[in-house]
């Protein structure tokens, strides 16, 4: 919900008129203002993809962090997200056509089986962390941010399920561009499983997959899958990924990339096994042989809580969970391509009715002096307050007191 000014006309997106405001002024080039704040905030009408009719407002490049903080347009500062890192240079969007150019550090394509960038067996973030490139765990954060699945409110309780993520990741994988090819042509998001439906849900993935079937002597397409995983195991023969919603296909690993899944994520996946309510989220490249076996290529991991919020360890955890316990409205921070101990706000909280309550959790290691200089110009320079928990000096600080008024609802 919200409410926007095209040239003198004030409407709200419940209004039933807004649809065709929204493609006026996509046809005029008109770029409606978003007035949660008096001064208004420029925004910019973009086609749906796959429609001829289906519009919608988008903030500006950069800008989210102008907004209010209980409007839906708004982001946390870049200063203080993975985000800011990327923006402009791995992730370009363009919002005369709304399409947006995205520069991937993984290949999307074997020559003679086998990738052709990193090495083969490469578990992960495997481009460096210079923002010019996304890597894996990078994409799977920005599609993650751009489905509003970082964002939480006590309305949203009860409303996730895997076919809600699924659903969201899908939108705003569109208008989004890789190497000149619609990103979406290439991810597998596995629908919510059905013993009814079974035949149809093989049919309709075996048809998807097909573009990314080995033929011999051209190269290969691969695909991307994001999924939930059930198990990472040995097989019979070699090794393999189990994914919720497809128990009846596995995906094949190599040993080389099976083995260094145990030393590159061994914080994630302790994480993972400490309860039985965290999903560990997988974005791995897969190609098929001729025989129908789909193969991973490289892969990343991402824990996330029982609200599919993405946690990095088990003090991101804890935070987490009081936030949703304590009924409060926030942004989960994500890291992207940033190494761990850069500055980042771990969560943003969005009913404080300020610029927004910056929080920062500092490891045990992290926390001298530098990295609370870090936190301090971070605050400074995105004038919002700081809460930060040192947890090897504290126990988890009192939390900042949420403001009192409606906070506008976003999708769950």
């Amino acid at each position: 919900m919200g409410t926007y000014l095209f040239g003198s006309t004030r409407l709200s997106s419940e209004e039933g008129v807004f649809t065709d405001a929204l493609a006026a002024a996509h046809a005029d080039r008109l770029r409606p203002m978003c007035l949660c704040l008096v001064r208004g905030i420029e925004m910019y009408v973009a086609r749906l993809a796959g429609t001829d009719e289906g519009f919608i407002v988008k903030r500006m490049p950069g800008t989210g962090s102008r907004h209010a903080p209980d409007c839906a347009s708004y982001e946390p500062p870049l200063e203080v997200s993975g985000l800011g890192q990327v923006l402009g240079t791995a992730i370009k969007e363009d919002p005369a056509t709304g399409e947006t150019a995205l520069r991937l550090g993984f290949s999307m394509s074997k020559l003679g089986g086998r990738t052709t960038m990193p090495a083969p067996g490469t578990p992960s973030d495997s481009v460096a962390s210079d923002g010019s490139k996304l890597s894996l765990r990078g994409l799977l954060h920005y599609l993650w941010d751009q489905a509003e699945l970082t964002r939480w409110q006590p309305g949203f309780a009860g409303k996730r399920s895997w076919g809600t993520v699924r659903k969201h990741l899908l939108l705003a994988a569109e208008n989004k561009v890789a190497r000149g090819e619609a990103l979406r042509s290439r991810l597998y998001i596995p629908e919510p499983f059905s013993i009814e439906q079974r035949g149809a849900l093989n049919a309709r993935r075996v048809a998807q997959w097909s573009h990314a079937v080995a033929t011999p002597g051209k190269p290969q397409h691969l695909m991307l899958l994001i999924g939930e995983v059930k198990e990472l195991v040995p097989a019979r023969y070699g090794y393999k990924a189990v994914i919720k919603h497809v128990p009846d296909q596995a995906f094949a690993l190599d040993e080389q990339l099976y083995r260094r899944l145990g030393r590159h994520f061994d914080s994630e996946l302790a994480l993972w096994a400490s309860g039985d309510t965290v999903h560990m989220i997988v974005i791995a490249t897969f190609g098929v042989s001729e025989a129908g076996i789909p193969t991973i290529g490289e892969m990343s991991l991402m824990p996330a809580t029982p609200q599919w919020l993405p946690i990095d360890d088990s003090f991101e955890r804890q935070l987490v969970e009081r936030l949703v316990a304590d009924g409060r409205a926030f942004i989960k921070g994500l890291r992207y391509n940033l190494p761990r101990g850069q500055c980042l706000a771990n969560a943003t909280l969005t009913d404080t009715g300020d610029a927004g309550s910056l929080m920062f959790v500092v490891p045990p290691g992290l926390d001298g002096t530098d990295m609370l200089d870090a936190i301090r110009g971070a605050a400074a320079a995105t004038e919002s307050s700081a809460w930060t928990w040192r947890i090897a000096l504290e126990a988890m600080p009192r939390l900042p007191r949420p403001a009192r008024g409606p906070s506008v609802v976003a999708r769950a």
